[in-house]
């Protein structure tokens, strides 16, 4: 998935980076998981992987989310894994509406509201969902934006008599182009995509939410993927009872609890 911000909002998100930013990722993780939460599309909890990018292939400023969403989800009652009903996720035109909707509220909590035009809010925004099997390649794709900054050194050709030359693939055409651009520019183009310090650009959410641990190991069981053994602290957390195979003799056992460990106080003196 894509969530991409209008371009009547970038000089917002340029001017207020880490507040934009933050309500960016947020709200888009809040709408999609809104809509995958409503029983008429999943009705469950899926996971998300979010990352931040803020950079057409020719350095322009675009901030936008791209996302990795898992084609299932956790039901509600976290008895079962739920497929998925439809061809589609969810409808990509509720979701950008849910998207603009919640952050026009997020701006306004933080007073940003004002000055911007009210038809921005009447307006289609972009929002993509695009199915990628089992997420391999889609992984491939966003891996490198966890370190990479704008533009690699491999795809700038030249410097010379002040101006920067360098590659960018064609998003439309998927041809190699040139762009050359005076020094300056350049480096103003580069400089948009800094981020503010310590910002944190890859996010998870739902059942990949570091607090949603437990969640995530009982739907790996559902699905019939392997949980390691070391699992039971996550498990103990939730408060739905289920019967757990022995790792050993594969008899089926119920899960009551785990009994914590007992930490003793170091004397200095050796046993």
């Amino acid at each position: 998935m894509t969530f991409t911000l209008p371009a009547e909002l970038r000089s917002l998100a340029r001017s207020r980076q880490k507040t934009v930013y933050n309500i960016l990722m947020r709200t888009s993780a809040q709408a999609l998981l809104t809509l995958t939460e409503n029983r008429k599309y999943l009705g469950g909890m899926v996971g998300i992987i979010s990352v931040l990018q803020t950079w057409t292939r020719d350095l322009r400023y675009h901030p936008h989310v791209h996302m990795l969403v898992c084609g299932g989800s956790l039901s509600q009652d976290r008895q079962s894994w739920l497929s998925l009903r439809y061809p589609y996720l969810v409808p990509q035109k509720a979701l950008a509406r849910v998207f603009a909707g919640k952050f026009r509220h997020a701006l306004k909590k933080v007073d940003l509201l004002k000055g911007i035009p009210t038809r921005i809010w009447k307006q289609s925004w972009v929002v993509d969902v695009l199915a990628v099997g089992s997420g391999q390649s889609a992984l491939r794709y966003l891996a490198p934006y966890i370190f990479r900054v704008a533009i690699s050194n491999r795809r700038i050709l030249s410097l010379d008599q002040g101006k920067v030359t360098f590659q960018f693939k064609d998003s439309k055409s998927q041809q190699q182009r040139i762009a050359v651009l005076l020094a300056e520019h350049f480096i103003h183009r580069f400089l948009q995509h800094v981020l503010p310090h310590r910002f944190i650009k890859v996010r998870t959410y739902g059942l990949f939410s570091p607090k949603r641990r437990h969640l995530l190991q009982l739907a790996k069981r559902f699905v019939g993927l392997a949980v390691p053994q070391n699992s039971g602290k996550q498990l103990q957390t939730t408060a739905y009872p289920r019967t757990i195979d022995c790792p050993h003799c594969k008899t089926p056992m119920q899960y009551i609890g785990e009994l914590p460990r007992i930490k003793v106080a170091s004397t200095g003196r050796s046993p």
